[in-house]
């Protein structure tokens, strides 16, 4: 049979038999990607998300397209670029580890938790020693299980936005992120501090870009998959404002917080003074807009 085809067929046989092998290759070597946040673990050689190498007994932690909504992404995106940039992967300072394990203290302590099945109180408080029990690993590519309670002690110190608390009770170090959560085992009123006067902060005012802006006059401030919309305190030229607006931010967006305390908007503030609400059912709308402003120029935006 071989030696009674001709130049032509004999091609297009040598062409078939280096197909058929390639397309059963790439059809039994697809990844499994799991549709819901989980820690991923089995017993063979396995990578983080960023690529780096993975022992059977560690594991790092990856999100769906569906698992997170836009709070998260953003954030895991920001870890990634501080990782590349920073001495990120194995090895790096004393100072990219702490960093690190308070950027992966955040994302658990706002978003994971319940997936994760810590006991966190309404108000969002967890030990520390199950959080350092968890089999997972910092962008540094460092197990959780191998740091200690002083390096989540030196983690909460070092951060600049002071996004956790501390508290001792009955002998047990408990930690909570103070804003920016997604899972609803957390009540405002038990994390927070309601705002009773408009009196209490100089401003109510929440940065954003101007291309959102269109979408924001047409459905108001949605809080997305957070438990709030965030507000500011102060402009973000300001030095005393730590937390609750990037410092890149285009506009402003001024709350009438006489008008929306009158209606029984219900405002909070976080321990990191961050201006956090509910609004009505999840938005702010239009109507309790005081001003719009662009920024740094400030000048008045139509709306």
């Amino acid at each position: 049979m071989l030696a009674s085809v001709t130049n032509s067929s004999l091609q297009i046989l040598r062409f078939c038999r280096f197909l058929f092998p390639r397309a059963f290759i790439f059809q039994s070597s697809l990844p499994f990607r799991p549709s819901a946040v989980g820690l991923m673990e089995n017993n063979n050689e396995q990578r983080n998300i960023y690529g780096s190498k993975m022992s059977s007994s560690s594991s790092s932690f990856a999100y769906s397209s569906r698992s997170g909504g836009r709070g998260r992404d953003l954030e895991m995106k920001n870890d990634r670029d501080r990782s590349k940039g920073r001495g990120g992967g194995r090895g790096g300072s004393g100072k990219d580890k702490i960093d690190a394990l308070g950027r992966l203290l955040t994302r658990i302590l706002r978003h994971m938790a319940s997936e994760l099945n810590l006991n966190m109180r309404s108000d969002g408080y967890v030990n520390v020693n199950d959080l350092l029990k968890l089999n997972m690993k910092t962008f540094a590519n460092i197990p959780l299980r191998s740091h200690t309670i002083d390096d989540i002690k030196e983690a909460v110190q070092k951060d600049n936005k002071q996004r956790f608390s501390l508290l001792e009770e009955s002998g047990e170090i408990l930690i909570r992120a103070n804003q920016g959560h997604t899972i609803t085992t957390v009540e405002s009123e038990s994390l927070l501090k309601p705002i009773l006067s408009g009196e209490e902060f100089p401003v109510y005012v929440h940065g954003t870009y101007k291309k959102n802006l269109e979408s924001i006059l047409a459905s108001g401030l949605k809080r997305m998959k957070r438990l709030h919309v965030h507000f500011s305190c102060g402009l973000p030229a300001d030095g005393e404002v730590i937390s609750g607006m990037r410092r890149d931010v285009n506009v402003l967006i001024f709350l009438d917080i006489k008008k929306a305390l009158q209606d029984g908007m219900k405002l909070y503030i976080s321990d990191n003074k961050v201006i956090l609400t509910e609004g009505f059912d999840g938005v702010v709308p239009v109507n309790y807009f005081q001003k719009i402003e662009s920024w740094p120029s400030r000048e008045p935006l139509p709306f």
